[in-house]
């Protein structure tokens, strides 16, 4: 997708949670490999925490940076599936005011290319909350990359023609 150089880069303030019952700071290697893509396209962290999968737990998360004014986006990573402890859409459920449909459905055609069918299994999704983006991507290594490169990257980046979702954040809490 074009890039525009003659437009400003705008940096977004993203915030990053990754869920997981078992992944502790040490091993958070989809986190690591999402917040040195983001700090590389030139994007701040404002903040980064794990989560259990649990969906209170999730939601609170959530709502903390959605208030807060320094935080623009916010990037999950894990909970997308569909075991029982998989609960990730179901806690922005709690905190959306509107879904973003193409998100997961690009998401789901895009891995199409990597890991054939089985794209099925993901619950890959986004939602606006009070003015925030929140993306929700699965929690392995390939999807946050392809969440990242071929979505994230260039939607988060001020510069994307036709248009982009940064260009959009002065107006999300209109009503």
């Amino acid at each position: 997708m074009p890039i525009d150089e003659s437009r400003t880069f705008k940096p977004v303030n993203i915030a990053l949670l990754t869920i997981s019952d078992t992944r502790k700071a040490g091993d958070d290697t989809s986190g690591d490999i999402l917040a040195d893509l983001i700090k590389l396209a030139g994007h701040q962290i404002a903040a980064r925490e794990l989560s259990r999968d649990d969906k209170n737990e999730i939601a609170a998360h959530l709502h903390r940076w959605i208030d807060d004014d320094q935080i623009d986006a916010v990037i999950t990573t894990g909970g997308t599936g569909l075991t029982g402890r998989d609960v990730t859409p179901e806690a922005l459920d709690r905190v959306k005011d509107k879904d973003i449909p193409g998100f997961g459905e690009l998401f789901r055609w895009l891995s199409y290319e990597s890991i054939g069918t089985s794209t099925v299994q993901s619950r890959a999704c986004a939602v606006i909350a009070r003015g925030t983006y929140i993306f929700a991507l699965p929690g392995s290594n390939g999807a946050v990359k392809d969440g990242w490169d071929k979505i994230l990257s260039a939607q988060l980046d001020s510069r994307h023609r036709p248009c982009n979702f940064v260009e959009l954040m002065p107006r999300l809490r209109e009503r």
